[in-house]
């Protein structure tokens, strides 16, 4: 029987984003985002994304606010493994300035018209250097959910947990301008590669992936 995988994309991204990671082997699952209740914890949340995982201890991978949702998941299932890739086990590894901008409330000032846009300034945060990474890009900040959006953002400036699954690993880039390497603590350093490594570091990031996904792991 082939290993059941549920993937969580990136902020408002879909399975596009993994286009380049090879799951051949593999059942997989996207979960699906899904439109956020009034005044919603990200607990709740995590709660009704479970119904999209009907396998017993399945296998998790988080992509940047992704992992954060898997992380609020392993928090209320058995799981066999927690992948994360360009993201944050707790609190501590959010950078401080957006907890800065969380407890005064800067991140609300920003209109989600202006978040959604993609732009030189977009496209160097989040390390998108190819013609092909920049217009996914573009799509993935064009087709977000406004709503959706501003939730997340909320959630990931007074996110608390301290938490973190024993079954965990992080893969993480060097040059991450999102969620900097210098605030996070993890197993495996992925050389010169920004928020976007699944798409222009895939062939390292897939190495990397296939031997923790190997029968021995």
């Amino acid at each position: 029987m082939r290993k059941e995988i549920y993937l969580f994309s990136g902020l408002g991204a879909d399975e596009s984003v993994f286009q380049r990671l090879d799951f051949s082997n593999y059942s997989t699952t996207f979960i699906k985002w899904i439109a956020p209740l009034d005044q919603e914890t990200i607990e709740h949340y995590a709660t009704r994304l479970i119904e999209q995982i009907p396998t017993a201890k399945p296998i998790l991978i988080g992509l940047s606010f992704g992992g954060i949702m898997a992380i609020e998941v392993a928090k209320q299932i058995d799981t066999t493994k927690v992948i994360l890739i360009a993201s944050a086990k707790t609190t501590k590894e959010i950078p401080f300035y957006y907890r800065m901008a969380g407890r005064i409330g800067l991140h609300k000032l920003s209109p989600a018209r202006l978040l959604k846009s993609s732009n030189a300034v977009t496209d160097w945060f989040f390390g998108a250097k190819s013609s092909f990474d920049k217009q996914l890009l573009k799509e993935i900040l064009h087709n977000t959910d406004p709503t959706f959006l501003e939730w997340a953002i909320d959630k990931i400036v007074h996110w608390t947990n301290q938490e973190q699954p024993e079954n965990i690993f992080h893969i993480h880039g060097a040059k991450d301008r999102i969620l900097p390497l210098s605030f996070v603590n993890c197993d495996v350093i992925i050389k010169s590669a920004g928020h976007l490594m699944v798409l222009n570091k895939s062939e390292e990031l897939n190495e990397v992936l296939l031997n923790q996904l190997s029968p021995q792991n």
